[in-house]
């Protein structure tokens, strides 16, 4: 018979669910664009549920994480830390990772990883500089689509430097690069070496050992990637399933903690 598990990652700024069947194949997932502290959780539960055809009931075991992950009590059957989840589900795409370097909506987290375990960690969450947040926020001022910003900054063709890694900073900077008559596409390019530069420095603490994964929103967009890859001189790996990697990990455990209740 076979063991149903779901993982639920409760962020700041989306709810992400994964169902996986026997701990190996991935079933259903879903993603609803609000996080903690809203409806999200919820909808992106009922969500993957329905596309899966099941029943809560039908699960084996549920586990939670992210931000969010105490307000699902009653509804999952464990909390876990967002780092450990991370850290398994990058370990379960690439099985020879050693470093997550994952970017959120309003936190960085870069974690060393050793045979599928977090054995160290760096992150930065007391300023949104970096984050899917300062994406959002430099693309409102620019207004362009955050979904736009890899394809304009591919078209950059001259260097405009953004040097300040403060949100509030940074938006004053782009606004005079503006008015000074500044291409929209060279000022993205500099967003996004900026946020290169600020996320290496969290990165080189912890140190980019290869293979080097990044998740997160922000994984989406090549432009930060490329950007960062030319800052660490690194190859940087991505999956399609960048956005669900922490609640990937969280049916991963979730499927351990079901073969441990059914002894």
């Amino acid at each position: 018979m076979a063991i149903y598990s779901l993982g639920i990652d409760v962020g700041s700024t989306a709810s992400k669910c994964v169902i996986l069947e026997d701990g190996k194949e991935i079933i259903a997932k879903s993603l609803v664009s609000v996080g903690t502290g809203t409806s999200g959780p919820k909808r992106a539960i009922e969500e993957v549920l329905k596309t899966a055809g099941m029943k809560r009931e039908d699960m084996s075991y549920t586990l939670a994480t992210g931000y969010g992950r105490n307000s699902l009590e009653g509804i999952a059957d464990k909390q876990m830390s967002e780092l450990s989840c991370h850290a398994r589900g990058a370990y379960f795409l690439f099985p020879k990772v050693h470093t997550v370097i994952d970017i959120g909506g309003q936190d960085v987290k870069v974690l060393k990883i050793e045979n599928g375990a977090m054995v160290n960690f760096q992150m930065n969450d007391k300023c949104a500089a970096g984050t899917g947040r300062f994406l959002d926020v430099m693309a409102r001022v620019l207004e362009v689509e955050v979904s736009d910003l890899e394809r304009l900054s591919a078209e950059s063709t001259k260097k405009v430097g953004i040097s300040s890694t403060c949100t509030v900073f940074a938006e004053s900077e782009v606004i005079s690069q503006l008015a000074l008559g500044s291409d929209k596409r060279d000022i993205i390019a500099g967003i996004h070496r900026s946020i290169a530069g600020r996320v290496a420095g969290l990165v080189h603490r912890v140190g980019a050992v290869p293979q080097v994964v990044m998740t997160g929103g922000v994984a989406q967009n090549h432009g930060v990637v490329l950007a960062l890859e030319e800052q660490l001189g690194v190859e940087i790996f991505t999956s399609p399933l960048t956005q669900y990697n922490g609640a990937l990990g969280a049916a991963l455990f979730a499927y351990q903690g079901a073969l441990k209740h059914a002894r």
